[in-house]
């Protein structure tokens, strides 16, 4: 079975589904926010025209989900997958940002939880990129089990530090199915 890269992926709060053109508006609306890109490489996202250009990438990629509240039937952010290698069984998860207004709970853990599951039915290592100075993704990845595993470059070649997660060390597929209702949408 092919790893499918844009699956619908759901729990009680959130529902992950592949990124379409008419969520532009919508998800622009919550990267305009100049304090979700402080800690980013990338800290001017927040501007229309390089949001587009980010915007743009995700659709192009192929991998890219649009995150919506499933309380609230709105979108509050945006992940994706890349880089899948079969060979080496091993894809990144990635250029995920939620709304503030959904930080510092359970959406990127429960978002991060679904992504895992359903990556580790296909691969044996997901990788993370995170910024340097992006404290606050780090302390993110590394509470999920995320492993340092020293420095890396993004495809512009900025500077980032790369983590691991191993399926055979991932205990978040229990913590995941109890606290996401499961992942939705494989077939």
């Amino acid at each position: 079975m092919p790893f499918e890269l844009q699956p619908v992926l759901t729990s009680e709060l959130i529902t992950v589904r592949p990124l379409r053109p008419a969520d532009f508006d919508e998800l622009f609306a919550v990267a305009a926010d100049p304090l979700l890109w402080e800690q980013h490489p990338q800290s001017d996202r927040c501007r229309e025209e390089v949001f587009r250009a980010f915007f743009r990438d995700a659709l192009a990629s192929g991998g890219a989900f649009a995150v919506v509240d499933a309380r609230e039937s709105r979108l509050i952010g945006s992940s994706r997958y890349h880089g899948y290698d079969a060979d080496r069984r091993e894809v990144e998860i990635g250029w995920t940002f939620l709304a503030r207004s959904h930080w510092g709970g359970v959406y990127n853990k429960t978002l991060k939880q679904l992504m895992l599951d359903h990556a580790f039915q296909f691969v044996d290592t997901v990788v993370f990129l995170v910024g340097i100075e992006n404290f606050r993704s780090r302390r993110a990845v590394e509470k999920l089990g995320g492993v340092l595993a020293g420095p890396g470059q993004d495809r512009g070649g900025t500077p980032h530090v790369c983590y691991r997660i191993e399926g055979a060390n991932w205990s978040g597929r229990r913590a995941g199915a109890a606290l996401s209702g499961g992942v939705g949408g494989l077939g």
